[in-house]
């Protein structure tokens, strides 16, 4: 069964009917950080005017599987030495010199709900994003634990509230909710249904990767973050083998790919192999080694008849333009998948 894409879907009506509440999923991403920051405004307030006489822990652990994007965002920032546990439980030396934080935007993960009850147990220190009435939620008591409520399930939103704290704490960058809402709302409005493909971004992006496999590269470490994340949206919607790395991992793809064939039949009943696109997600990072990696994986693909596409964000702050790469990203793998017809 072949398989090919039809850009004129991407601004029917009846087709973008079909897969409304997706896209509205999508657009609601920033009402949904707001909501998350005034449920949870009243918890942090409490918990920054109770802290410590503003004493620091010894170490930040970030347990549970959503651990990854919290360090994404604190690694380069927190004073303190801090670790990232996605593993069950936590680390032996954890104990009560040290502030476990975990994000449970659903709050039913049971590996979760038993590292934040063996945190109590040795008496660290305990802030937990999650429902109140959930399992973790229940876990979640003791005289050193607090729990931030949140309502709405979604993974950015309940960080945004966990980096709120820690950045009033002075343990992380500042992660204002009303300007990573406000940036969601922005790529929102530019990526939605209801704009013409020739000025739509999200669009665009799909057009462009349409015949190929996608191969996602961020340099910073929330870039890179969002890259794997959009790579498994892009794996997800279209089948493909959309992946993401470091600079070194997709440079062997990048120069083991064959000169495209000029002469080839477009109308060839055989259709050709998915030649890889790199798409870079611009974050605006200042760092050298990222432009250097940068420049390098451009050059590759030039040499090798490789397509380049560049996903750029005006947003603000780290993680509003984590979060406007991501979000727009995951619109184009959304019209990725409205266009591709099988026959």
């Amino acid at each position: 069964m072949a398989t090919w894409f039809d850009e004129a879907r991407l601004d029917d009506a009846g087709v973008l009917d079909t897969v409304d509440l997706r896209l509205r999923t999508l657009a609601e991403s920033g009402a949904r950080v707001r909501r998350e920051a005034h449920e949870a405004a009243t918890a942090t307030a409490e918990l920054i005017a109770a802290g410590r006489d503003g004493e620091r822990p010894r170490a930040v652990i970030a347990a549970g599987p959503d651990s990854r994007l919290l360090r994404a965002v604190l690694e380069p920032w927190c004073p303190v030495p801090f670790v990232a546990w996605p593993n069950p439980g936590l680390p032996g030396w954890a104990g009560s010199l040290d502030l476990v934080v975990m994000l449970a935007p659903e709050g039913n993960d049971h590996g979760s709900a038993s590292a934040v009850a063996e945190a109590v147990r040795r008496g660290a220190q305990v802030v937990v994003a999650c429902p109140q009435r959930s399992l973790v939620g229940e876990h979640a008591s003791g005289r050193h634990v607090t729990v931030l409520p949140t309502v709405t399930g979604d993974q950015l939103a309940t960080a945004v509230v966990m980096l709120d704290y820690l950045a009033h704490v002075h343990l992380g960058p500042q992660a204002d909710a009303a300007s990573v809402a406000a940036s969601l709302d922005d790529v929102a409005t530019e990526c939605s249904p209801h704009r013409d493909l020739a000025v739509n971004p999200a669009k665009m992006l799909a057009i462009a990767m349409a015949d190929t496999n996608p191969l996602v590269w961020g340099g910073s470490v929330l870039a890179a973050r969002a890259a794997r994340r959009l790579a498994e949206s892009l794996r997800r919607t279209s089948g493909r083998s959309a992946i993401a790395g470091d600079a070194e991992h997709l440079l062997p793809v990048i120069e083991a790919t064959k000169p495209q064939d000029v002469f080839a039949d477009p109308f060839a009943e055989e259709p050709a192999d998915l030649r890889p696109l790199l798409l870079i997600l611009d974050d605006r990072s200042d760092d050298p080694a990222v432009r250097e990696q940068t420049g390098t994986l451009n050059a590759a693909a030039a040499r090798h008849g490789v397509r380049v596409e560049t996903l750029e964000t005006d947003a603000d702050a780290e993680v509003a333009r984590y979060a406007s790469l991501l979000l727009t990203g995951t619109y184009a793998a959304e019209y990725l998948r409205v266009g591709l017809v099988e026959d």
